[in-house]
């Protein structure tokens, strides 16, 4: 797996072009919010500290960069893609912003979340306030097409809801089977990655079945993105992935990995349950986070997600092969693929 950070050697050019395109309207857009919600916002983002001193962390830009590359692939400029591809931004960091409040995680991108930082509430209208401000970068532009761009932002951002709704719902049972975790992924992951994926090909105005096309793809690159997710929900190292070891294990998450796990005949999958029961009410003992990886180990659920995260990441790739777009484009957008299933962090 790769360990490269957008900027860094190894890591897709596209990342870094796709930051500088669209960075800029993306700092006008959040500079339209209230003062009070703007500092956390940029907090989140990382162009700011705590204290409101510039900072220069963030995200890897990964869903703008899905979007200028569906707007060059259709043989429109770059430029074409940037206002949805803030758009996207602005929704991605909503459901961030969201997730931390849901999942109670305190850190991101190591440090502190906004919630944590700020309180539930700041978390909340933070989250709120990106939502609106993200359809309206696409509605209040008069051409078809930006309507057509805003339709697809909103159905897709209402899919990943209820993928979350679906998530949330999961850590209240005991087991989940592998095919309702898939689709509650579909929803809560590929979704948004596949609006990606189609949403600047649709301001290109680019025909029907490269836009289907194209979000086909991003769907197949979410799902193999968050296979990757799950895996290192549970075995990623925290100094790399920011987050607490086993933190999915933690919140007593139904990921692939565990939901593999718990479909596994044997006295295994009761102790299993049995452990994540009890993560449910309380905070887990080393000792116990350590077993109930071990169980899963052993029951050849890393393996089986592991597979499948690679099927899915061949799937788009052979869709990606068989749409009639720009070679320049394609290029990109399977090296940026490939990137995003292969990645440690």
């Amino acid at each position: 797996m790769q360990t490269a950070k957008p900027g860094q050697p190894g890591s897709p050019p596209i990342l870094s072009r796709a930051k500088e395109l669209v960075y800029p309207s993306l700092r006008e857009a959040v500079d339209e919010l209230h003062p009070g919600i703007r500092h956390m916002v940029e907090y989140h983002l990382g162009w700011i500290d705590a204290e409101g001193r510039p900072d220069s962390r963030g995200g890897k830009s990964v869903r703008p960069a899905f979007a200028v590359l569906s707007a060059e692939a259709a043989g429109a400029p770059a430029q074409t893609a940037v206002p949805a591809a803030v758009a996207i931004e602005l929704v991605h960091n909503f459901s961030l912003l969201h997730d931390d409040i849901m999942d109670q995680d305190r850190e991101r991108r190591h440090r502190t979340t906004v919630w944590a930082r700020y309180g539930v509430a700041a978390g909340i209208i933070s989250g709120d306030a990106l939502v609106v401000l993200a359809l309206d970068q696409l509605l209040r532009r008069p051409e078809p097409a930006a309507l057509a761009a805003a339709r697809r932002v909103w159905a897709d951002t209402r899919d990943m809801i209820g993928g979350q709704v679906d998530d949330l719902g999961f850590e209240e049972r005991v087991a989940v089977t592998w095919e309702e975790c898939v689709a509650m992924e579909a929803q809560k992951t590929g979704a948004l990655l596949a609006c990606s994926a189609c949403v600047g090909a649709i301001l290109a105005e680019a025909p029907a079945p490269v836009v289907e096309g194209l979000a086909g793809f991003g769907m197949h690159v979410g799902l193999a993105f968050q296979a990757v997710d799950d895996m290192l929900g549970i075995w990623g190292r925290p100094e790399v992935t920011g987050k607490p070891t086993s933190s999915d294990l933690r919140r007593s998450k139904k990921s692939l990995p565990i939901s593999a796990a718990l479909e596994v005949e044997g006295p295994g999958r009761d102790e299993l349950a049995g452990l994540l029961g009890d993560f449910h009410t309380r905070e887990p003992a080393e000792s116990e986070l350590e077993r109930a990886v071990e169980l899963i180990e052993s029951s050849g659920s890393r393996e089986r997600t592991a597979r499948y995260a690679a099927d899915h990441l061949r799937a788009a790739l052979e869709m990606l092969d068989s749409l009639p777009i720009v070679p320049e484009a394609h290029a990109e957008l399977a090296g940026l693929a490939r990137f995003l299933g292969e990645r440690d962090y």
